[in-house]
């Protein structure tokens, strides 16, 4: 059999082999260092054997599958040690998440911080042990069975959506317990030498309010120490720069008990939402796209035409109007649709780049709710591009480069991911391939380098997915391109060609932002509140040294206003050091400050964010100055 490893090397081998034998071969250093394997593309446990011609990688903890399989065995690892402690918990499910890994129990009582520090050190003695992980296969009989001598019902459960199929069902084994699991897990634990069980929340089963709340409890893992102790000061200092505290210091935005999952903004919240928009749609006009809304409630017979009835209901809000079945609209694509169905359109008219600010109606679990990072309703920067097939790949060489330019604006750097066809998707595998080409030639072209994400693309399309990263080292995904030839035969939508037949365009979704409000969350954890100048809601605080100067600081204020700049005067009858002090909490870019002296020489003494004090200038140049790093939109 031959095996292509990543850099296209072939070996070939006389006998089936393990992956774990496998990785032996090409190098017993990376074997040391192996989590799993990917064999043609899927993520596979190292005990895997492989019979057959294969792609073969192998996956170490700097890659994320890798990460995610170190994860989950130390999940297990946890399981064990709760159910050595406290034999009547009841065991459900534990995966790998980003950063880590969660396991929920059904308990008596939640799981309290001391409880947390028993479990962290029986797991340190489950892996002192070394417990020989071992995976084996049962007849769905055979493995209720045993999950019925173990006393796990949700296990149980769990066989019997899977036993009408007859396949075998898969445990793993470390000591005395067993744990019903696909898989991978790593070879050994002894290689899990640093974890952290960082906190316990309420979790219903299957995330249904209507099933038992269950305790989850979350944690992470690491091969090395110091990068759990790197780990923990990043989660730190995320705390300190957590969106929802700084939200809230500096009168953002909140969210209300009446409105789970539904923000509202306050008024700088909504300087610095509108600041957003308008970028948006500056730099959305200079690249050619005309600007549109659609209506937030449509009829159901829309979302049954785009498929997004059959493929996204549970997560649509939906009513009746005169006896009829509407729809929040979750995603702005349908409409969009209708739009460019308006009128007929030629050839000329392409490509025909059209944007919406569309506000859309997800349903969120409660559970899931996060600030801003994760809402019921929000603003998605959509666009929908219509286009020949021939225009294509400069369409997509386009909507990256605007992406890049915005995420540059901002300082981020990112990566980005090919998603490719889904097990759901609609259309035939020629369009998906030619649409799955398209996308991966684009960012070739541009010099770009890329993951592929097999079998994540949109029921209806490939998509590119941009995830930036922050100033802590966390990933966020935000742009997506998303190829679309379904939709537009879905629509029957149209063109007339050259030749002076209809022909069916193609699409391109994408968005830049993603959500505005959740990008605004980044925006604040990323800069700590310090927004950069030209988007802080408060460019300039204005400080009488004493009332007898609040008229002169009035008048400077009068100016700026005129020039653009948004200000506040501070006029409380507080000392100077007092309002300074209240200023930087503010995390305002520019304090002016005014004594006799300064209107004297007709002047202000400026105070930066960055420098501290910067002594005496005069107003004149300070505007000047000020306007140059907001027009700029220098960092």
């Amino acid at each position: 059999m031959k095996i292509t490893l990543k850099d296209g090397t072939v070996n070939e081998y006389a006998s089936p082999m393990t992956a774990a034998e496998i990785t032996k071969e090409i190098s017993m250093g990376l074997y040391r260092n192996a989590c799993s394997c990917k064999i043609n593309g899927k993520v596979k446990d190292l005990r895997t054997v492989v019979d057959s011609d294969c792609t073969f990688e192998v996956l170490t903890f700097d890659d994320e599958d890798g990460k995610k399989t170190f994860n989950h065995t130390a999940s297990h690892i946890m399981a064990q040690a709760v159910k050595r402690l406290y034999p009547d918990v009841k065991l459900t499910i534990g995966p790998a998440i980003d950063n880590g890994f969660y396991y929920d129990f059904d308990v008596a009582e939640p799981f309290t911080p001391e409880d947390l520090q028993k479990i962290e050190k029986e797991m340190k003695a489950i892996v002192k042990e070394n417990l020989q992980i071992e995976r084996f296969e049962l007849a769905p009989a055979d493995a209720i069975k045993l999950m019925e001598d173990k006393g796990e019902p949700y296990k149980i459960e769990l066989i019997n959506e899977h036993a009408d199929k007859g396949e075998a069902i898969s445990f793993y084994k470390q000591g005395e317990f067993t744990e019903l699991c696909a898989g991978p897990h790593l070879m050994d634990m002894k290689v899990v030498k640093a974890f952290k069980l960082t906190n316990c929340t309420g979790a219903y089963w299957r995330g249904d309010a209507k099933n038992k709340m269950l305790c989850r409890v979350y944690g992470t893992a690491f091969p090395k120490a110091s990068m759990l102790e790197d780990y923990l000061q990043m989660l730190e200092e995320a705390k300190k720069r957590d969106h929802r505290k700084i939200g809230k210091e500096l009168e953002l935005f909140t969210i209300m008990e009446e409105g789970p999952g539904f923000p509202f903004f306050l008024p700088k919240g909504m300087v610095l939402k509108n600041t957003l928009v308008d970028y948006w749609r500056e730099i959305h006009k200079a690249a050619g796209y005309l600007e549109i809304q659609t209506p937030i409630i449509l009829n159901r017979s829309l979302w049954e035409r785009s498929g997004h009835w059959y493929h996204y209901k549970e997560n649509m809000y939906t009513t009746v109007i005169d006896d009829e079945d509407y729809a929040i609209k979750p995603m702005n694509c349908p409409g969009g649709m209708l739009v460019y169905k308006s009128k007929m359109h030629s050839y000329k008219d392409l490509p025909l780049r059209m944007g919406e600010l569309g506000i859309v109606h997800r349903h969120e679990l409660s559970g899931a709710l996060h600030g801003l990072m994760r809402v019921r309703n929000f603003t998605q920067d959509d666009a929908h591009i219509f286009m020949t097939r021939d225009q294509i790949k400069d369409e997509i060489k386009g909507v990256v480069k605007l992406i890049d330019s915005v995420y540059s604006t901002f300082g981020f750097e990112y990566h980005i991911e090919l998603s490719t066809q889904p097990e759901d998707s609609m259309g035939s595998k020629e369009d998906w391939d030619i649409a799955t080409d398209a996308l991966r030639d684009a960012i070739t072209e541009l010099g770009y380098d890329y993951e592929v994400n097999e079998g994540d693309g949109a029921f209806y399309g490939p998509k590119l997915d941009f995830h930036l990263t922050d100033c802590l080292g966390r990933t966020w995904q935000c742009g997506t391109i998303q190829l679309d030839f379904q939709l537009p035969e879905r629509f029957e939508l149209e063109y007339v060609g050259a030749d002076g037949s209809k022909h069916r365009p193609i699409m391109i979704h994408r968005v830049v932002f993603g959500s505005i409000e959740r990008f605004i969350g980044i925006l604040t954890e990323h800069f700590a509140g310090a927004f950069p100048t030209w988007l802080a809601p408060v460019q300039v605080k204005l400080l009488p040294i004493a009332d007898r100067h609040f008229d002169y600081l009035n008048e400077v204020k009068t100016a700026l206003e005129a020039k653009g700049v948004r200000c506040e005067i501070d006029d409380r009858s507080e000392k100077i050091g007092f309002k300074i002090r209240s200023a930087q909490l503010e995390k305002v870019p520019y304090m002016i400050l005014a004594g006799d002296k300064d209107i004297e020489n007709n002047s202000i003494s400026v105070r930066s964010r960055k420098n501290g004090d910067e002594g005496a200038t005069t107003v004149e140049e300070f505007t000047e100055r000020i306007l140059s790093e907001i027009s700029s939109k220098s960092l």
